[in-house]
C-alpha cells in the first residue's frame, strides 16, 4: 500500500459521503494504491451506518469503530495502528480541511527528502474570540516553550512517512503536539501553506476548555523532550535551588539576630528556611524515584534511549538484541 489516510470521525453523519467523493475525486490521479482509514470515536448519530454503507462499496475504505468516545488523539492512534500505507496522510472529518491539498504533501514530502509535511491553514474560516484566537495563543505558547518553529500546530492535515507515525505515541491532546513529538524524534519535516474551508455540517467539538488542557499536556511535552532520560537534572535543580534559598534564609535570620537582637524563633524566616530545606530534600528524592522509573521504563521494555536514522557497513544485530529492541 502505497498511501492511508487516517480520519477521525466523530458524530459527522452529514460529512461522510461528501468526504469520500471529495477524497477519491482529489486521488483519481494518484497513480499508486491508497486506503481510507475511518475511525468512528464512538459517534452517537449514526455515523457508523454511513461508514458501513461506503465500505461496501468502496473496499479501499477501512472502518475502524470504537467503543465510546476516546478523544481525537486516541482516534489517530489506532488509525496510525491500523493504516498499512508507505505514506499516512491524516485529515479532519469536517471537511475543512480540503483532500485537494494532498496530492501537493505527497509532492512536498518526495521532492524534499522529509519525514513529515504539516499543513498550515494559510485563510483561516473559524470564528475569531473561541477558535482563531486561542489557537494563536496556544501556538506561540508551544513554540516558546518547545522551540518547534511550526505556526500552525492544529492543522490536522498532515504528510508523515509511516516508520515514523509509527513510532509516535498519542493520547490525551497529544494529536496537537505531533510537529513537536517528530521533532523529538530527529525526523526532517517543513509547514505548507493548505486550503481551509468553513463548516457546512455538523456541530463543532472544540471550545475553549481545550485550552487549558492543551497547556496542561505541553508541559508533560515539554518534559518528555527535555528531561525523559534525566528527570534528576530538573528536579535534582530545583532541590538544590531550594535548599540554597533556605540557607540564604537561615543567613539573614543569623545576622538580624547579631545585628538588633531579634529573637530567631520569632523570626519568620526561620520558619521559611526550614520550609525551603524540607522542600529541596524532597525535590531531590523525587528525582532519585524519577531516575529509578526511567530505567525500569527503558529497561524493561528493552527500550533505547536513541533512534537510529541509518547505517552503512553495519553488521545486523545480534538476534537477542534485535528482540530488546
Amino acid at each position: 500500500m502505497d498511501l492511508s489516510i487516517v480520519i477521525p470521525i466523530k458524530d459527522e453523519k452529514d460529512n461522510i459521503r461528501r468526504l469520500h467523493e471529495s477524497i477519491t475525486g482529489a486521488l483519481a490521479v494518484f497513480a499508486g494504491t491508497y486506503e481510507i482509514v475511518l475511525v468512528d470515536d464512538g459517534s452517537t448519530d449514526g455515523s457508523h451506518l454511513e461508514l458501513e454503507a461506503i465500505a461496501s462499496v468502496d473496499p479501499r475504505v477501512k472502518v475502524i469503530r470504537l467503543r465510546r468516545n476516546f478523544g481525537q488523539s486516541a482516534a489517530m492512534q489506532a488509525g496510525f495502528d491500523f493504516a498499512n500505507g508507505d505514506v499516512i496522510v491524516t485529515m479532519d472529518g469536517d471537511l475543512q480541511n480540503d483532500p485537494a491539498d494532498i496530492p501537493m504533501l505527497l509532492d512536498t514530502l518526495k521532492a524534499g527528502d522529509y519525514d513529515a509535511v504539516f499543513g498550515e491553514r494559510a485563510d483561516r474560516q473559524d470564528t475569531f474570540f473561541n477558535r482563531t484566537l486561542p489557537s494563536q495563543i496556544g501556538n506561540w505558547l508551544i513554540r516558546l516553550v518547545t522551540g518547534v518553529d511550526i505556526r500552525d500546530m492544529g492543522c490536522t492535515l498532515r504528510a508523515l512517512k509511516k516508520d515514523l507515525a509509527k513510532s509516535l505515541s498519542l493520547y490525551g491532546e497529544m494529536h496537537r503536539f505531533i510537529p513537536v513529538l517528530v521533532q523529538h524524534a530527529g525526523a526532517t519535516f517543513t509547514q505548507v501553506p493548505v486550503q481551509h474551508h468553513p463548516r457546512t455540517a455538523g456541530e463543532t467539538k472544540y471550545n475553549i476548555t481545550r485550552t487549558f488542557r492543551v497547556m496542561l499536556d505541553l508541559i508533560t511535552v515539554k518534559f518528555m523532550q527535555s528531561y525523559m532520560t534525566r528527570p534528576m537534572h530538573v528536579m535534582g535543580f530545583a532541590g538544590l535551588f531550594a535548599m540554597f534559598l533556605g540557607f540564604v534564609s537561615l543567613m539573614a535570620t543569623v545576622a538580624i539576630k547579631l545585628i538588633d537582637g531579634t529573637s530567631m524563633i520569632r523570626n519568620p524566616l526561620l520558619h521559611l528556611s526550614v520550609m525551603l530545606e524540607v522542600i529541596g530534600v524532597q525535590a531531590i528524592s523525587m528525582g532519585l524515584i524519577g531516575e529509578l522509573v526511567t530505567r525500569t521504563y527503558f529497561e524493561s521494555q528493552g527500550k533505547r534511549a536513541y533512534t537510529v536514522r541509518s547505517t552503512l557497513n553495519v553488521e545486523a544485530m545480534p538476534l537477542t538484541e534485535r528482540r530488546a529492541a
